[in-house]
């Protein structure tokens, strides 16, 4: 198998000894490579996809395992995912461990579950993506980053204000089965299935292979507007909010005025050209998961 390890993920120590320890304790041998940023990674990750080994491991969190398996997606190869980033919500979805000893062993007995992944323009997600606000704040939370070398949390905190202060809103039309709506929104949030909105399973998915697009954007919602959203969602009453929609597909057209917007693609921000074609591709992505959840 080939590793492809994101050495700083997760701000931790360097896992590589530990991996390759962990991995010949199982009685492999893995090529372990570790790229220099998110364009290296897709590249290392292009090539493992046409090697001839049959798993390739994303280590690393969840930009990392995305850029790994938009390189697999409609392959044969099998994904092994080893979650050492800060949040590791794909892999948390799927069920796999979060503890690195138990994720190497699910990488070699675990079993393979064919899942979904969203796709945007030709570009893969295994999460989500995000017009609005999100990307504003991740691409101001970069730069804070890079120029006052502020860490990743206190960055985002600063970025998050500033984003708020300027509050852009978006003048969507979106097409989707159809029928078309007009939208004037601070956000728009595109799920690889569907998401959970409210009480405590806030933010994650019962499943990834549901061949549906969760769509989720509040209708000219200003600042009060989206603590009010924030308040419905932590108390499960996002129901009752008359500002907030909800739509399950399979493909969506995204069209602006604009023609370039910022859309983030699992916490990864770039420019894309409009209009945006959003579409489900099922069953893309063979992932290694715990037997139990293959199952399932």
């Amino acid at each position: 198998m080939i590793v492809v390890m994101n050495r700083s993920a997760g701000g931790s120590d360097d896992p590589r000894t530990r991996v390759v320890e962990l991995f010949r304790m199982q009685g492999e041998d893995p090529h372990i490579v570790h790229p220099n940023g998110g364009h290296a990674i897709a590249e290392v990750a292009r090539e493992a996809a046409q090697s001839s080994e049959r798993i390739v491991v994303a280590a690393g969190g969840d930009g990392t395992i995305s850029a790994v398996a938009a390189a697999l997606a409609g392959t044969d190869k099998n994904l092994g995912v080893l979650p050492i980033g800060t949040l590791n919500h794909f892999a948390k979805d799927l069920g796999i461990p979060l503890d690195l000893e138990t994720a190497v062993r699910t990488i070699n007995d675990g079993e393979v579950a064919a899942v979904d992944v969203g796709e945007v323009n030709g570009r893969i997600f295994i999460n989500n993506s995000n017009l609005g606000l999100y990307p504003q704040i991740v691409s101001r939370r970069e730069a804070q980053q890079q120029r006052l070398a502020r860490g990743k949390w206190t960055a985002f905190f600063w970025a998050t204000i500033q984003a708020l202060r300027r509050f852009p809103f978006l003048d969507l039309r979106i097409a989707f089965e159809g029928q078309q709506i007009f939208r004037r929104t601070a956000f728009l949030f595109v799920g690889n299935n569907e998401y959970e909105i409210a009480g405590f399973n806030l933010g994650s998915r019962a499943c990834v292979n549901a061949g549906k697009l969760g769509l989720y954007l509040t209708h000219r919602t200003g600042r009060l507007g989206l603590f009010r959203l924030a308040f419905h969602a932590l108390f499960g009453r996002v129901d009752q909010a008359e500002d907030f929609d909800v739509f399950c597909v399979t493909e969506a057209r995204i069209e602006t005025r604009k023609r370039r917007l910022l859309v983030a693609l699992d916490g990864e921000v770039q420019r894309m050209e409009t209009p945006l074609e959003y579409r489900i591709r099922p069953a893309a992505l063979r992932v290694l998961v715990p037997r139990e959840k293959a199952a399932r």
